[in-house]
């Protein structure tokens, strides 16, 4: 299945479920793929606002800020991750993002 066909078919299911939070994180995975970048992260934010905030968007998000040099943007989405993932007793994905905040270190700091 190409990219294009995969977005279309996941666009398609968002139509007639526009809040299915799986959907909403795979749309948006496909959009950092497509370089897409401003229109995934919005949908990272999105699904990082719902109640209960999705954990995984916080670390692609972060991962994707890094990628486009917006390293306090990136550790800023890491560390409310890290408050999200343990609000919802998410030892795993929180232990994840501080080990990816702590490689982050002073990066871009001169």
């Amino acid at each position: 299945m190409s990219a294009g066909s995969r977005r279309e078919k996941i666009e398609a299911m968002l139509a007639s479920d526009p809040d299915d939070t799986m959907l909403r994180y795979m749309l948006a995975m496909e959009l950092d793929k497509a370089g897409e970048h401003e229109q995934s992260l919005k949908l990272f934010d999105g699904l990082m606002a719902d109640d209960p905030p999705h954990v995984p968007a916080f670390l692609m998000a972060g991962q994707q800020l890094l990628k486009l040099n917006r390293l306090e943007a990136a550790r800023t989405a890491l560390r409310t991750g890290i408050s999200a993932a343990r609000a919802q007793g998410d030892s795993h994905a929180a232990g994840e993002m501080a080990e990816f905040l702590t490689q982050l270190g002073n990066a871009g700091e001169a």
